[in-house]
């Protein structure tokens, strides 16, 4: 093994690390957690919505059942209408009882259509706030695909980078050492994904601790294509 081997593994290293930046940047695009945000603030939209057509169906439920009542009853004064008029009935108190009838009919029509009015009138603002939630609803919906489009855009972005990082990652490793570049994957697997690092002036570039004098004694003693580790985190040096 030559010195030229771990510098070229310190080329691996640097693609390696930029490789990796790209990933965490793809993961951790700010569009994505906006468009979370997004979707958490529909999702809340949609609860409200599901809950004021819940109270929007109850009231519509409570109006059928009064115009079904209401019809019912005009059709009951309409019968003992025809009845007073149709010339069959002459008994008197027969037909003050149709006019009662009729006369009782028209007051509870007339109860059930005023609480119709109350029922529209309560169903009013459910009715406003779900208009104004579908609008809201409509805002969110083309931020999202707003923010799906800049997401796909940046992916795009950065993939292809990625991927000429990635080819040139595997240039540069084709010429390190089997041996040395599968030590390389093993530290870096440990070590945050930092395997070797370049010593300057005493420090290991890798964990930034200095090493001891002694320690720097012995490499500077080492033939320049020797193997070293740092004494602190175990990484691969180049001096």
């Amino acid at each position: 093994m030559t010195n030229d081997s771990l510098e070229q593994l310190l080329v691996v290293q640097g693609h390696d690390t930029r490789a990796t930046q790209l990933r965490t940047r793809r993961q951790a695009l700010p569009e994505r957690t906006e468009a979370a945000k997004v979707a958490a603030a529909d999702q809340a939209l949609a609860a409200r919505g599901e809950a004021l057509d819940a109270e929007r169906h109850r009231l519509e439920r409570d109006q059928a059942r009064l115009d079904d009542e209401v019809a019912t009853l005009r059709d009951k004064a309409a019968h003992a209408d025809k009845m007073m008029y149709s010339g069959t009935i002459t008994n008197p108190r027969e037909l003050q009882g149709f006019q009662d009838e009729v006369a009782s009919l028209g007051r509870r029509v007339g109860e059930l259509e005023e609480q119709e009015i109350e029922i529209m009138v309560e169903r009013e603002p459910f009715d406003e706030e779900a208009t104004a939630l579908h609008a809201e609803r409509a805002i969110l919906a083309e931020r999202a695909e707003a923010l799906a489009m800049r997401i796909t855009v940046a992916e795009a972005e950065i993939d292809a980078e990625l991927e000429t990082v990635v080819g040139d990652r595997a240039t540069a490793a084709a010429d390190v050492p089997a041996d040395l570049l599968e030590e390389y994957e093993a530290l870096r697997s440990v070590h945050g994904g930092v395997g070797i690092s370049r010593l300057e002036h005493g420090t290991c570039g890798g964990c930034h601790m200095k090493l001891s004098a002694v320690e720097l004694a012995r490499i500077k003693a080492l033939p320049p294509d020797a193997r070293i580790h740092c004494e602190d985190c175990d990484r691969l040096l180049v001096r």
